[in-house]
């Protein structure tokens, strides 16, 4: 997990410069199916990153562009790694192995969450508490496997190249005793410690501020070392998550951070906030059962 370029950003560079190709010598994704036998949107596909194109197909479709020698040899050469599987692909049933390789290719994350830590920063024990909650129809085995792959994935932090996190979490997510209260004392605790590592930033967003500019919803903004790499907006749902790649919709997304990064706390004092909450919590200031119920 400590190489940051990963095959899923392998697939999506060579997607792109495919069609940078293609367009630049005028041909239509219809005209390379027909000559290459195939689907227009397998070529479609491959453009857009979401299929692994094999060596032979580059080849071939550089031949159709009029791409040969050491440009056309390069790109094959990507092809190569971009078909290598990462660390995360015998998990593939158990997470969105597209977020995953982006992740793990990102030089940093900007994230905002509204209900649960991200996985990045959870412990252990409040991992399984969630992912329990969340889905009470998993076995044992399957919660332990997930939580395997959110331990996993937190190697990002501390690698010799960690990635730079910046996280906005809403005040909710510090109020709900996820795995009760042993449990969430602990995650906040982790919550405190992480944020002394020097490449994450952490800020809470209080109750107080009301309405915000992050109110539709939970999101992750995914950055590239490499300029010709776009930034990915990954707003995560039920069904596992949509990714947002087109230029006003990152913009859209930068400008929505901003804003909520400006209304919360600042880090220093997110975490003393943060380090309180493990001595005096949220959730013990109200009655375990409300007046309505």
């Amino acid at each position: 997990m400590t190489e940051r370029r990963s095959p899923t950003i392998r697939r999506r560079r060579l997607g792109a410069e495919l069609r940078r190709q293609r367009e630049a010598a005028g041909i239509t994704i219809e005209t390379v199916a027909e000559q290459l036998e195939c689907s227009a949107s397998k070529i479609s596909r491959i453009e857009t990153g979401h299929t692994s194109a094999t060596p032979r197909d580059v080849r071939d479709m550089l031949r159709i562009y009029g791409v040969v020698g050491v440009e056309s040899d390069e790109l094959v050469q990507i092809a190569r790694e971009a078909r290598q599987k990462g660390w995360w692909h015998p998990y593939s049933t158990v997470l969105v192995g597209a977020y995953v390789g982006l992740e793990a290719a990102a030089s940093s994350i900007r994230a905002y969450e509204q209900q649960v830590v991200p996985g990045l920063l959870e412990t252990e024990e409040y991992a399984g508490a969630m992912i329990r909650a969340a889905r009470p129809d998993f076995t044992v085995d399957q919660v332990q496997q997930r939580v395997r792959v959110r331990l996993g994935r937190q190697s990002l932090l501390t690698q010799d190249d960690p990635v730079d996190l910046w996280v906005v979490l809403d005040e909710a997510v510090l109020s709900r005793p996820v795995g009760g209260d042993a449990v969430m004392r602990g995650q906040l605790q982790r919550l405190v410690e992480v944020a002394e590592l020097p490449n994450v930033t952490l800020q809470v967003l209080p109750f107080e501020v009301g309405a915000h500019a992050g109110m539709d919803g939970t999101f992750t903004i995914l950055s590239f070392p490499e300029p010709s790499d776009p930034d990915v907006v990954y707003a995560e749902n039920a069904t596992g998550g949509l990714f947002l790649e087109k230029s006003d919709e990152l913009q859209k997304y930068s400008f929505i951070f901003d804003h909520i990064r400006a209304a919360a706390m600042r880090p220093e004092e997110s975490i003393a906030h943060i380090a309180k909450l493990v001595e005096e919590p949220l959730w013990k200031w109200r009655p375990r059962s409300s007046p309505w119920t």
